[in-house]
């Protein structure tokens, strides 16, 4: 009986993966031998280049040094072969251990099963779980709690939602372990770009001349997530400094060696972004708003639309005069105001503002007047998000009240220099849905906002949700470019219980951090007790 095609295609690449590990090895054993044999140093040699100025201790100190570097590097070399055997007599029992499970007995005696069966076995099992895990096809969720969002990190800093009281938002990979994990996954997509299959349908020079090698230096930026029953999914970015062309690579880990799920080339050169705004009086935040647009979309990004939708007729002339002094003084013209003669709802806002566009399909940023951003959340938004594929919520770090953070200076400040991942200048606020990158089609095709809903919150809630229930991708992952402005917070009594709840929860969170609410809780305390400590000193002094 003819074995099915997908056997013998998992059979072949099963026999490939040994045949590699084998020459890994021999080539591992080849390095080590070359780095024990004995080396001359050109000028170290020659009595008439150094020696006649250097003395006896000169010699010792080098031949000490050198020695000491070849035993670091033979022990280094040692672990990396007694590691490889170990991965290799691991895998050996995990075949092993497959085979005698598959295989039916016959008179005590295992018949029928093969070497390469096992290993097709092991293949399969793999290969089901990047099938089950939300890495190609997005996953249908009940709510927004199902989700698990990724953590981001570059080469040197991890972005993390969970920090308990001990873990700060933004950290250096400390633990031995995750430093490993982060460089080893950052080398394998470098292994991945560098080395392209056949079936990646990339040439090696594609026929310009020769491929760029990257390096770690290219890399950009990355996320990754664990689902707990399969394994962890690592999405990264690389962009050579000269050039506007990404390269993106998914690996996946199912509780065992690194597998690659698919490798693209992503220009986003041609990518604008229409970001859009919805306003009602607040001029002077617009005011603030629209520098950071002046400095970021308009002179380093330059690839952004920006529409504000209006509520209202007070303040309206002014935001009018902010726009056209900008237009007027950077010389762009890339923007829409649409004016609502009724009361503010942003649901209302942002979905007159994605209708607004008529020029096809756009990458829309929905974002709010009290929102600082940087040019790389800009390109993070186009390497996140993808028409019918994939839908981008980040998560935005909210700063806290600066008169409660900066309490100890005269006056808070300049806000650029309030922008900074801490415990006690911020939070990552993993509860708001508000900002968000998607593709306008993907918008009208859910069914947009739900324009019922009135006043403060919960509009973004049921557009996210829609998205959980459907088959895109949602990306859910804290973003270090991105950042919520500190501003007074009303919650207005016409709210419904609900709304008014989660306004008074926003508030509280947004005021301070732990310590700082403690401080203020205790303040009566603690000025008691500064003011016995002064009149024990004095009374010392007296005596």
């Amino acid at each position: 009986m003819r074995m099915p095609r997908r056997s013998l295609v998992i059979q072949a690449r099963t026999r490939w993966l040994l045949v590699g590990l084998a020459l890994l090895f021999s080539l591992v054993l080849l390095m080590y031998l070359l780095e024990c044999a004995p080396q001359t140093d050109g000028n170290g040699s020659l009595p008439g280049v150094v020696g006649e100025n250097m003395g006896k201790e000169y010699y010792q100190a080098l031949l000490q040094e050198q020695e000491e570097h070849y035993q670091n590097r033979a022990t280094s070399l040692k672990r990396q072969i007694a590691q490889l055997k170990q991965e290799l007599q691991e895998m050996s029992d995990k075949l092993k251990s497959l085979q005698e499970k598959k295989s039916p007995k016959v008179n005590g005696m295992n018949y029928q099963s093969t070497k390469e069966q096992a290993s097709s076995d092991l293949l399969e099992f793999l290969h089901s779980q990047i099938d089950k895990a939300e890495v190609s096809v997005g996953a249908k969720l009940p709510s927004e709690y199902g989700v698990i969002p990724f953590e981001s990190f570059t080469s040197m800093k991890v972005f993390q939602l969970e920090m308990g009281l001990t873990r700060h938002p933004e950290e250096k990979p400390v633990r031995k372990d995750k430093r490993d994990e982060l460089v080893e996954v950052i080398e394998a997509g470098l292994e991945v770009i560098n080395n392209p299959d056949e079936e990646d349908g990339q040439d090696e020079d594609d026929g310009v001349g020769e491929r760029q090698l990257y390096s770690e230096n290219d890399f950009i930026e990355g996320y990754y997530r664990t689902e707990r029953d399969k394994g962890t999914q690592y999405e990264l970015f690389y962009k050579k400094m000269d050039g506007m062309e990404y390269r993106h690579v998914t690996l996946f880990r199912p509780f065992g060696p690194l597998m690659k799920v698919k490798s693209e080339t992503v220009d986003i050169s041609r990518s604008i972004i229409n970001i859009i705004v919805p306003l009602a009086g607040r001029t002077e935040a617009f005011a603030q708003f629209m520098q950071n647009f002046r400095d970021v979309c308009i002179h380093q990004d330059k690839r952004v639309h920006l529409t504000v939708v209006y509520f209202g007729q007070d303040g309206l002339s002014e935001v009018k005069s902010i726009l056209e002094s900008v237009a007027r003084e950077t010389n762009f013209h890339n923007y829409t105001l649409v004016s609502l003669n009724e009361e503010f709802n942003r649901g209302r806002g942002l979905d007159m503002g994605a209708r607004a566009w008529e020029k096809g399909e756009v990458l829309m940023f929905f974002c709010d007047v009290d929102v600082y951003f940087t040019a790389e959340f800009l390109n993070s938004c186009r390497l996140n998000a993808e028409p019918g594929k994939k839908v981008f919520y980040p998560v935005v770090f909210s700063l806290y009240n600066p008169a409660i953070v900066y309490a100890n200076q005269d006056i808070p400040p300049p806000v650029e220099q309030q922008l900074v991942h801490k415990k006690d200048s911020g939070f990552w606020r993993d509860f708001g849905f508000g900002m968000t990158c998607q593709y306008r089609t993907d918008f009208l095709t859910v069914g947009g906002f739900d324009l019922e809903v009135k006043g403060w919150g919960g509009e973004d809630v049921h557009l996210y949700r829609k998205y959980l229930h459907g088959d895109l991708i949602v990306i859910r992952t804290p973003v270090p470019g991105l950042f919520h402005l500190w501003h007074e917070k009303h919650c207005a009594d016409e709210l419904t219980p609900e709304q008014y709840r989660m306004c008074i929860q926003s508030k509280a969170m947004n005021e301070a951090s732990h310590s700082h609410l403690g401080m203020l809780v205790f303040r009566e305390e603690i000025e008691t007790h500064l003011r016995k400590q002064a009149y024990r000193t004095n009374s010392e002094a007296v005596g």
